[in-house]
């Protein structure tokens, strides 16, 4: 592949045991398998304050919210695994996603999110599996310019969906996440031609 396209896959969750760190991961590997370059971020390796723009004032934006802009602003594409709490999207990622969207002097408005690509998925224990969540989150990356493609997957009962190494125990799940980052991955290569 000679367009190579670096896509960021991460989860909404700090939880170590987290379902949707899981679920993303075997998103990304189903990415590399059709070429693209994947980076792994864990959200708990970046905390964040709570977004408060009398903080930005007066200490500037935090170290890890640039950090993660950085990071998002190199890849072509997001992987995004979110967990749904009480039907919408966790803290974490929103708290993220506002503090990466803040406009820094000389640079683009949004210039992490515009024209970015990105595929959502999520994992629950719950019957839905975190569908409605998904939906929030789809409405929230649209609104900053982030064009969210139209394949999801909402895996329920997620504590007894994956397998001491990662992977799902349905093959037909594992499958259908795996073709989530390839998917994602051969619609970047084209864009990025």
């Amino acid at each position: 592949m000679t367009n190579r396209p670096k896509i960021l896959a991460f989860a909404g969750s700090t939880r170590e045991a987290s379902y949707n760190k899981l679920l993303v991961k075997v998103a990304a590997a189903g990415a590399m398998a059709a070429g693209a370059e994947v980076t792994y971020l864990d959200l708990h390796d970046l905390p964040l304050p709570l977004f408060d723009e009398d903080l930005e004032a007066k200490e500037g934006i935090p170290e890890n919210a640039r950090k993660l802009k950085e990071l998002m602003v190199a890849h072509d594409g997001f992987l995004i695994a979110s967990p749904e709490y009480n039907s919408s999207i966790t803290a974490v990622l929103k708290n993220a996603i506002d503090w990466v969207s803040r406009p820094v002097t000389g640079e683009p408005g949004l210039v992490a999110f515009t024209d970015k690509v990105a595929v959502i998925m999520s994992a629950s224990p719950g019957g839905l599996g975190g569908l409605r969540g998904l939906i929030h989150l789809r409405s929230i990356l649209g609104n900053i310019n982030v064009f969210v493609l139209p394949d999801q997957k909402a895996i329920s009962q997620a504590f007894q969906a994956f397998n001491a190494d990662g992977t799902m125990k349905d093959p037909k799940q594992q499958e259908s996440i795996e073709n989530l980052g390839a998917k994602l991955s051969n619609v970047l290569s084209k864009l990025i031609a």
